[in-house]
């Protein structure tokens, strides 16, 4: 990266090369489709739209997603709807340039069921705290007075970093800093965690091709959403004073979905 950038962090690249395997490039050449995928159903975008509902604590199982979409067997509406919108946007991802407009029609999408019409895409006026289960507050996003703006910012790096000329390692690792630094801004109402690990597996997708679509993160994200969300705290309580040194061990985790 020739290009300094606004407010996605560079300085952790030369220690995450030394951690990431040199074999990333061996071992994502050897992601391949599902047989059970066929030209109306992918099998990968159901697990990634499956399991990224249920980091945000939807009921629904693989099995009798697939089933659904694959077979068109039916399920009570409120089982299935979060995920196929969900679904939907990942096949809109997939033939759409990764911007500022495309991200906002992707909310949309993804948000039909989970926020107002009138919030689809559009950037939250309200303060933001994510709690825990038990009522305790986390983290605090962005502030209306700070949002737009470091939005603008994002948008502007993430221009930066779809045209940019990157080598595989880079490509991984901006990936993860777009899903942490998007999700750490929190710009919409809700929908945020699902449309970061859209945006991290987007981007793959514009530098390494239609085979990023097979990355498994989304589940492995699942299978080990304690160190997720772990790795997700441990940068500090408020945007203000978020500490991107402690972020190496979020940005690893992409890498070792493969």
């Amino acid at each position: 990266m020739q290009k300094k950038l606004k407010i996605i962090p560079t300085f952790l690249q030369e220690q995450y090369n030394s951690l990431v395997s040199n074999n990333l490039e061996n071992e994502f050449q050897k992601l391949h489709d599902a047989e059970i995928s066929t030209e109306h159903f992918s099998f990968y975008t159901s697990v990634s739209s499956v399991f990224s509902s249920k980091i945000e604590g939807e009921e629904i199982e693989l099995d009798s997603y697939i089933k659904h979409k694959k077979f068109g067997i039916e399920f009570l509406p409120d089982y299935t709807k979060k995920i196929d919108d969900l679904y939907n946007t990942y096949i809109f991802a997939k033939t759409n340039i990764l911007n500022k407009k495309n991200i906002e029609n992707a909310h949309k999408l993804l948000s039909k069921h989970i926020v107002a019409k009138n919030w689809q895409g559009k950037i939250r006026k309200q303060n933001m705290f994510v709690a825990t289960p038990d009522g305790k507050i986390e983290y605090v996003a962005a502030t209306t007075q700070e949002v737009e703006v470091e939005m603008q910012n994002f948008y502007t790096d993430l221009d930066t970093l779809v045209s940019a000329k990157l080598n595989i390692k880079e490509v991984f690792f901006y990936a993860s800093l777009i899903h942490l630094v998007f999700v750490k801004i929190h710009p919409f109402n809700d929908g945020n965690g699902r449309t970061g690990r859209l945006l991290e597996k987007w981007f793959l997708a514009q530098h390494l091709g239609y085979k990023a679509w097979f990355v498994d993160s989304e589940r492995y994200y699942y299978k080990h959403h304690q160190a997720y969300y772990t790795n997700l705290r441990a940068l500090g309580l408020e945007y203000q004073t978020l500490d991107y040194n402690k972020a190496l061990p979020f940005l690893l985790m992409l890498p070792h979905s493969l």
